[in-house]
């Protein structure tokens, strides 16, 4: 996750919606079935995160970065009907020539109904929170790996059982390169231009930074503003969990993500991130962003929590 605009919530969003509203497609959201949901494996998801990290930084042109493209174009081809890899190319504001990789990973492609999760593969080129090696890039375990980790271990689900609605994975790059927002996002900015023809989701879900060892998922403004009838879904089915405690009714702080662009598109896509990497957000960007700081209490809870949404037709 890049530097990011901060901006300070309206008192309105504290009146949040309880899951008793309607989704997207105004069905009552009084209960969620849970059963015969598959199980999410938050080891395996966990162990997903390390082999990443396990690349070193996946930093756009680095052998890191074509060596985990590779790894992980492999993995989505053994497991989805469907995978499309595209390459693009941006000119950074240093004049660096950037070659970048979104992946789309499709599933149970028969079905009109479709939900969309991504998450972002690449990895912050500069330490620029740490004090020590502030210009050499950061591991990435949380910031990149955990929300790809997540979609990945759903892809195994997805392989082993048969949907009940489409499911798309995006993966996309160059989220994280910056310095300044002309060179983030850039993935998301370009699926959004460059989408199937056609192609309207339901609704889009971000995973970003959600392996910290104590997770807390606020609700993120822009999400709030900008679809908040998904905000009240997903919130709904972790309370129903029992991951209140995780997915917490407060506002958090507004943030710039992929999501932004997808909504600017007509894509209503929410973030589920966490905003305190470490005590006092002191691990973010910095060089403390490795495995032995993360754990798979969050990976869990995103996991079962998409798994059901998926598993209730979106």
């Amino acid at each position: 996750m890049p530097i990011r605009r901060l901006y300070p919530l309206m008192l309105a969003l504290l009146a949040l919606p309880a899951c008793g509203g309607d989704d997207v497609r105004g069905v009552g959201l009084a209960a969620f079935d849970t059963a015969g949901v598959p199980a999410f494996d938050a080891d395996g998801a966990h162990a997903l995160l390390a082999r990443q990290v396990a690349f070193g930084p996946r930093v756009p042109g680095s052998a890191a970065h074509a060596a985990q493209l590779d790894w992980m174009t492999a993995f989505l081809r053994e497991r989805a009907d469907t995978v499309i890899v595209s390459p693009f190319q941006h000119t950074a504001s240093d004049g660096r020539a950037l070659a970048m990789s979104n992946v789309f990973a499709r599933f149970e492609p028969e079905h009109r109904d479709r939900v969309l999760l991504l998450a972002h593969w690449d990895t912050r080129p500069t330490a620029d929170n740490d004090a020590e090696r502030s210009d050499e890039p950061i591991p990435g375990a949380n910031d990149g790996a955990s929300g790809v980790a997540v979609l990945m271990e759903i892809a195994n689900v997805l392989a082993s059982h048969s949907a009940p609605i489409g499911v798309d994975l995006l993966f996309v790059d160059g989220e994280d390169y910056g310095p300044g927002e002309r060179d983030m996002y850039l993935g998301a900015k370009h699926f959004a231009a460059n989408r199937p023809p056609g192609y309207q989701p339901l609704y889009g879900i971000l995973v970003d930074m959600v392996a910290d060892q104590q997770p807390v998922f606020p609700i993120e403004g822009n999400s709030q503003s900008m679809a908040p009838e998904v905000v009240a879904r997903v919130w709904g089915v972790a309370e129903q969990l029992g991951l209140g405690h995780i997915f917490v009714r407060r506002p958090g702080r507004t943030v710039m993500d992929d999501h932004v662009p997808l909504n600017r598109a007509g894509i209503r896509t929410i973030d589920i991130i966490d905003f305190d990497y470490g005590p006092g957000n002191g691990l973010w960007h910095t060089h403390g962003d490795v495995v032995e700081n993360t754990g798979p209490a969050g990976l869990d809870a995103v996991g079962r929590v998409l798994l059901t949404l998926i598993w209730n037709r979106g």
